[in-house]
């Protein structure tokens, strides 16, 4: 096996064994996974309109207006449009949405703290470099 098939292998493993773990942590509550990301995404950021969101998700506003329309129902979040702009909507988390937040947030902690405990302190500072400058040059 050639040096590209063997990674393009690799990465293909590890985004599934990723996306895996991250469906089980989901089929524990009433998110999807789009929904999931999006509170991860308020949580982190806080008040934020509609289309900042959508790009943090790297979605089409339309996708997000969907997936926030969902998480209103569900009470997660609200979304209130602003007094100088009728058509920009600043969307919140609850107090519930904040709760899911943390509850998933710690799971992202969890599963970093796996990934970190089977390499050496060098090798996780090799790892968020490179992960930093794929995400910021690839993505």
């Amino acid at each position: 096996m050639n040096y590209l098939d063997e990674l393009t292998q690799e990465l293909f493993t590890f985004f599934n064994g990723f996306s895996s773990w991250e469906n089980s942590v989901i089929k524990t509550s009433d998110l999807t996974v789009a929904e999931a990301h999006a509170i991860e995404v308020l949580g982190k950021h806080g008040q934020i309109n509609m289309k900042s969101l959508a790009q943090y998700l790297g979605v089409t506003t339309g996708t997000t207006t969907v997936t926030v329309d969902r998480l209103e129902k569900k009470e997660y979040a609200t979304r209130e449009s602003i007094k100088e702009d009728r058509r920009v909507h600043l969307i919140t988390l609850t107090e519930k949405g904040q709760r899911a937040f943390a509850e998933h947030h710690q799971y992202h902690y969890n599963l970093t703290d796996q990934i970190l405990a089977v390499l050496s302190s060098e090798e996780n500072e090799q790892l968020l470099k490179i992960l930093k400058k794929i995400n910021e040059e690839a993505f």
